[in-house]
């Protein structure tokens, strides 16, 4: 098996689809079946479930794990070569599930280190495990856990801080300092997609009550959330950081909600082994060093 092989294996194993793999790699759809044909009979077994749609099996499960860490390592090692011969600090590549919070300490990086080319990726964390995995992202910025049982991380706590209800100027709530969740048994909430941090969270103050939120609008805009609810759309979850940085734009007022694990913690995320470029190492101490309550860079 080469190189290429293996690359065009991980993309059908994302995509778990063949024509769409192979507009994405660019290749003729029987190209790309003859390849993992080959693949799977080099390897002795079947890599996919070809019953009703195409499925990454077990095997090609583990094998994909590899797969990522083999190649990640390959890439990595070209960086570090690069880096070594002088050519700069070149592309630190940054992952998190919204990037509202991160816009403060990423405009000072760039105007400190205006040599370091960033580039940003939105995703969930089941997709930064993989990415990290792989070596396709150096950071992580995520509210949750990301789930690399596999994978030994290194985490460090950026922000700790309550969860608030926001709610429209003109709600029956508005007034309120603070509500218990079965007394938003019936309100329509606006929120996230099922593996957000926020949508996450909501599910759980719920079930331990027995409850199932109404949800009329979900999406992947974290950062739109307010602006729906401002509009008199519903309801929703919002960091405390929220109430700080978008009391003035967003017409919308903040609600306590009485639970004591409405919170969240950010962390930043890398991976415990493996190389990390200049660039990268000056992104992690950035981020770290960066003052979340004040909004500046830590004195």
């Amino acid at each position: 098996m080469d190189l290429t092989t293996l690359r065009q294996f991980l993309v059908v194993a994302r995509l778990e689809h063949l024509s769409r793999a192979a507009g994405e790699l660019r290749i003729a759809q029987p190209s790309l079946s003859r390849t993992i044909a080959r693949l799977e009979a080099e390897l002795g077994s079947p890599l996919f479930d070809r019953v009703g749609r195409l499925r990454l099996n077990d095997a090609g499960r583990v094998f994909r794990v590899h797969v990522e860490r083999a190649l990640g390592e390959l890439d990595a090692g070209r960086r570090a070569v690069a880096e070594s011969a002088g050519e700069g600090h070149g592309v630190v590549r940054l992952a998190s599930e919204t990037f509202l919070a991160l816009t403060g300490p990423l405009a000072a990086f760039k105007r400190a280190h205006p040599q370091v080319e960033i580039e940003l990726h939105q995703m969930a964390v089941e997709e930064m495990a993989r990415r990290l995995r792989a070596q396709e992202v150096d950071l992580c910025v995520a509210s949750q856990p990301v789930p690399a049982d596999d994978l030994h991380l290194e985490t460090l706590p950026l922000l700790e801080e309550p969860v608030v209800l926001a709610v429209p100027l003109d709600h029956r709530l508005a007034g309120r300092a603070s509500v218990g969740i079965d007394e938003l048994a019936d309100e329509p909430f606006i929120a996230t997609h099922q593996g957000h941090w926020q949508r996450r969270l909501l599910d759980r103050l719920f079930a331990g009550r027995g409850l199932v939120p109404r949800i009329v609008c979900e999406g992947d805009e974290p950062g739109a959330i307010q602006e729906l609810i401002g509009a008199g759309l519903g309801i929703g979850l919002n960091p405390a950081f929220a109430r700080r940085h978008l009391a003035v734009r967003v017409p919308v007022t903040w609600v306590d909600i009485d639970s004591p694990d409405c919170r969240r913690t950010v962390t930043l995320v890398r991976p415990a082994a493996g190389h990390l470029s200049a660039g990268a190492r000056m992104m992690r101490d950035a981020i770290a060093g960066w003052d979340w309550d004040g909004g500046a860079p830590a004195a």
